[in-house]
């Protein structure tokens, strides 16, 4: 008998008893699905944050200053000095963050502000969907004007144009000058829920006296580890001590974001490699009964002349049917689920061919794994003891 009368067989069997098979390949469903579907979801939120940090830009460089007290501080003129004076650097803005409450006649509600320089605009590729950003002038005389999100001016003004109106941040009148493009999806507490502020007077709202963090923009990709260098030896010369400031690209972020994804997706896949397993040891169990039930039709192949490999073949081939059956359902159910889960969550949908394959090919070798041992036991067995056997 060839392997493809054992397939044969093999299918014929699984048509002949429908519900015993379906509850045999279950185990296997279920592992290949979750396997789908948890590659799934962490390939999907990557993404979503790989895009996220793109949007800020690959040439931006954060600055975080932790400081060390007494004369040695670093100001907005001193920042602004050093991309005048490197080549790597093109721009930077101060960011200062603040929580605020928000009110437009009885509209009142939570946001965040972020104190920024006219420079923020070049620097975090924000792009305006209506009126201006903010000035040189609006900083340097610390003028009360304000950029919004679309989520603010939605919320707060509705189907009226905002730029023009008076916007009242934590009790404060300030004008609205701009409306910044949709970043995300206008949701509250997202990147559209923001009002900027010039960092001047966002400085004088929060009684800082030092500003610990920047944005710079390399002048190009290529120069973005020399604008980091720059950087990093200007810093050196005020503080002295590298632990008293860090400073970070979108493309180091992005190395760190695919190690943790890696090795997140490695443990989900771990855990859902254990339903593979039940499904096997399931799949093993019912061979063995299968290989009792048919003990007599052993014997009866053996003495027309079968040898060991033909019966081994054949319960090899009729358990790793049966398991692939299980995977391409498991499969099926994996995407739908992925799709059904990813739109729940409003995440991009993103299935890999590899963790499609890598979990049909598991499952098939699972099933000729499992269904080796009954096999093994089925092609030892004594054609006259087999054909006693009722």
């Amino acid at each position: 008998m060839n392997i493809k009368q054992s397939f044969s067989l093999a299918l014929k069997s699984l048509k002949t008893s429908k519900m015993r098979s379906f509850l045999t390949m279950l185990g296997i469903i279920i592992g290949v699905a979750a396997v789908i579907i948890l590659t799934s979801m962490v390939d999907s939120m990557k993404q979503m944050m790989v895009d996220e940090f793109e949007s800020m830009g690959t040439n931006l460089i954060t600055v975080n200053i932790i400081g060390r007290g007494g004369n040695r501080v670093v100001e907005p003129e001193d920042m602004l000095a050093l991309v005048e004076e490197k080549e790597s650097l093109a721009a930077v803005s101060p960011n200062i963050t603040i929580p605020a409450y928000i009110k437009n006649g009885n509209e009142n509600q939570s946001t965040t502000c972020i104190g920024t320089s006219e420079a923020y605009l070049e620097v975090n590729n924000l792009e305006i969907e209506e009126g201006r950003y903010l000035s040189y002038i609006d900083v340097e005389k610390r003028q009360k004007t304000c950029v919004i999100g679309t989520y603010v001016a939605n919320s707060v003004f509705q189907n009226e144009n905002p730029v023009g109106q008076i916007l009242k941040i934590n009790g404060y009148s300030y004008t609205v000058v701009g409306v910044a493009a949709e970043q995300a999806d206008s949701s509250e507490g997202g990147q559209d829920d923001r009002v900027y502020l010039p960092y001047t007077v966002a400085r004088t709202l929060t009684f800082m006296s030092r500003i610990s963090n920047y944005s710079f923009s390399a002048s190009d990709k290529s120069m973005v580890d020399q604008g980091v260098s720059d950087i990093k030896a200007a810093l050196y010369k005020v503080y002295s001590d590298e632990d008293y400031y860090s400073v970070t690209t979108v493309s180091a972020v992005m190395d760190v974001l695919d190690e943790l994804t890696g090795t997140l997706t490695l443990i989900l896949v771990g855990i859902a490699g254990i339903s593979l397993l039940v499904g096997g040891i399931g799949i093993m169990n019912i061979m063995l009964v299968s290989v009792t039930e048919r003990t007599r039709e052993i014997g009866v192949r053996k003495s027309l002349g079968a040898t060991p490999w033909n019966i081994l073949s054949q319960f090899v081939v009729e358990a790793a049917t049966t398991s692939c059956c299980g995977g391409v359902l498991g499969i099926v159910l994996g995407i739908a689920g992925a799709y059904i889960l990813c739109s729940m969550m409003n995440l991009p949908t993103v299935i890999t061919l590899g963790s499609v394959l890598i979990a049909f090919s598991v499952s098939a070798a699972i099933g000729m794994t499992f269904g080796y041992f009954p096999a093994k036991k089925a092609a030892k067995l004594n054609p006259i003891e087999a054909l006693r056997h009722d």
